[in-house]
């Protein structure tokens, strides 16, 4: 897959970008060069490969650190609000953001 002039125009209007020729120039080589690298990626045969854990597990045996599952305990709500800056009725009050 490769992109083409006409596609780095449209990528960068939907992203609301103005590039001037050389910088399309530029990303029109990166992406391709991006894609290349993919496609190289899925031409790897990985059927039978168990996925890993972690990426050092390929070179090394790793032990994750698990934790019990097991209920700890919590600061109460009138703890957790204590440093709010404006509570009522036990939740949080924030400015409003949207009109």
């Amino acid at each position: 897959m490769a992109l083409t002039s006409q596609d780095i125009s449209r990528i960068a209007n939907l992203a609301r970008l103005e590039l001037q020729p050389d910088e399309s120039d530029r990303m029109l080589g990166q992406l391709n060069a991006f894609f290349a690298i993919v496609e190289q990626m899925r031409a790897v045969d990985t059927s039978g490969l168990e996925p890993l854990a972690h990426p050092v597990a390929a070179f090394e045996d790793v032990a994750l650190r698990l934790r019990e599952d097991a209920v700890g305990s919590f600061p109460s709500r009138e703890d957790s609000q204590r440093s709010a800056p404006a509570v009522e009725n036990g939740l949080f009050l924030v400015p409003k953001v949207i009109e």
